[in-house]
């Protein structure tokens, strides 16, 4: 059941990470998956923030702002469907692409060029050195599977993003959908 790491595959934390506040119940999305190690963005954790928060120029909308993960989390990163629009952005899988010109993103905003279901930001991101994913996921802490949503996966950026998940997952792993977070409220 679990792949082998991919940029543009989804990381699910297995249901045994507890008390780690970045990653426990976490869907992460592989912007990158090389020699050097891995990077992705936690979709599944909205921030109290939004954009404008900031970036007081985009009073004209409010943006949701994710905890992309622990790594630089004085950044904003983006991923978006709209590479179009967004030049300078890095393929992540087909249809979903990372990064591009900011100064351009923001222009967009706020001519209203940008949908808020085409791009998707992050304070911080997740980031593995060379051998570290490998050794998390030999550890079971993660489930690799492919992402079915595909370029929809930013409509699912939602807190019930890993219950739904570990659903699909099925087995052993459907007891955990409904348990609370901290099992110590059990």
């Amino acid at each position: 059941m679990n792949l082998p790491p991919t940029k543009g595959h989804l990381l699910i934390a297995e249901p045994s990470i507890i008390g780690d506040v970045s990653f426990n119940r976490s869907v992460v999305l592989l912007a990158d998956h090389n020699d050097n190690g891995a990077v992705g963005f936690i979709m599944n954790k909205p921030l109290e923030h939004k954009l404008s928060d900031f970036i007081p120029l985009l009073t004209c909308c409010e943006l949701p702002i994710f905890n992309g993960g622990p790594v630089e989390q004085d950044n904003i990163y983006f991923i978006h469907t709209i590479p179009h629009l967004i030049h300078g952005s890095t393929e992540i899988a087909s249809g979903i692409f990372w990064g591009g010109d900011f100064e351009n993103v923001i222009e967009l905003i706020k001519n209203n060029k940008i949908k808020k279901e085409e791009i998707q930001f992050f304070l911080g991101y997740s980031g593995w050195d060379t051998e570290q994913l490998n050794q998390e996921l030999e550890e079971k802490s993660w489930v690799v599977v492919e992402n079915n949503y595909k370029e929809s996966i930013l409509t699912k950026c939602c807190p019930t993003l890993w219950r739904e998940k570990i659903i699909e997952l099925g087995g052993d792993y459907l007891i955990w959908s409904n348990a609370p977070e901290n099992p110590h409220y059990n």
